[in-house]
């Protein structure tokens, strides 16, 4: 009798198992489709690549939404306005970048020094901040087509101009960002000029207007606007260096959505729209002589 009870329960237990591994077997089904459902926004890719952290251009439309990396203090190229917008050159183009691509924008504030890194974190789609293009930067990051010219400019208090970096003494200072061009150039062409570095650019605007050093070191559009807006200030040195371009940048390897950026200004080109940027964001600042010295239309620099 013992011998047919336990008889009795291993035919149970292998029932129940088999009965177990067959509802299992059942509902993985089910669970694949609720992770499919439930991760709209991830490639069939991530499965084979997890180490990918950008998205897509189908998965950017898929998802509604494109995340774009844009100053927050810088104006006249991406400031937040009176009424609490975000606004500028670079908003500008960026409105229009979600429009044709039928999704809503996210703006995401962005200092000059992590624009690199909010794209390598997936953190952002793409960087409008006034990102100027150079081979260092192309190395960890895909840039897209030219849609400004710049170079870098010194501004300085009117009554005390720097016309020449000979003119700096040993112990002045320049003020620049950290992680823009203007830190690098002079890091490495004037290694003796002491830099005094900022990670906004209001705190920077701040230290200047305070005195607390005898030049302002960035891109000349920056200085020149500083100049203009502020009663006091000469820009001294209105280029200096190589002249170089400003252009959107994307994530190391997101070829779908480089491609479609370099389209996309490509065919506002043909239609003048970073003429007319500037008309509506850049006009008021610079005026009519700087409107095509400043923009590149269409991708081809003059």
């Amino acid at each position: 009798m013992r011998k047919n009870l336990f008889t009795k329960i291993g035919t149970l237990t292998l029932t129940t198992a088999l009965l177990v591994s067959a509802l299992t077997g059942c509902g993985s089904t089910t669970n694949k489709a609720d992770a499919n459902s439930a991760d709209q926004g991830t490639s069939k890719a991530d499965t084979a690549d997890s180490s990918r952290v950008y998205r897509t251009l189908d998965e950017i439309k898929e998802s509604g939404t494109i995340n774009i990396g844009v100053f927050s203090d810088k104006s006249p190229f991406g400031y937040v306005d009176e009424n609490g917008e975000y606004a500028g050159y670079d908003v500008y183009f960026a409105q229009k970048i979600a429009e044709d691509l039928g999704v809503e924008v996210n703006y995401v504030s962005t200092e000059a020094a992590n624009r690199i890194e909010y794209l390598q974190t997936g953190k952002v789609d793409i960087i409008l901040a006034n990102f100027t293009v150079t081979q260092e930067r192309a190395q960890e990051v895909d840039f897209a087509l030219p849609y400004m010219n710049v170079a870098l400019g010194v501004v300085s208090p009117s009554d005390n101009v720097v016309t020449s970096l000979d003119d700096i003494g040993a112990d002045d200072q320049i003020i620049v960002i950290s992680g823009t061009t203007a830190e690098t150039y002079l890091e490495k062409n004037y290694p003796d000029i002491k830099l005094q570095k900022y990670d906004a650019y209001a705190e920077a605007k701040t230290a200047f207007e305070n005195g607390n050093a005898v030049a302002w070191a960035n891109d000349n559009t920056e200085v020149i606007a500083f100049a203009i807006e502020n009663e006091g200030f000469t820009v001294g040195i209105p280029s200096l260096g190589d002249a170089d371009t400003i252009a959107p940048a994307v994530t190391k390897g997101n070829d779908t959505l480089l491609t479609w950026i370099n389209e996309e200004i490509e065919t506002l080109g043909q239609d003048n729209f970073f003429h007319k940027d500037y008309e509506a964001t850049l006009l008021d600042t610079y005026g009519a002589d700087y409107e095509n010295t400043l923009v590149v239309e269409g991708g081809k620099v003059q």
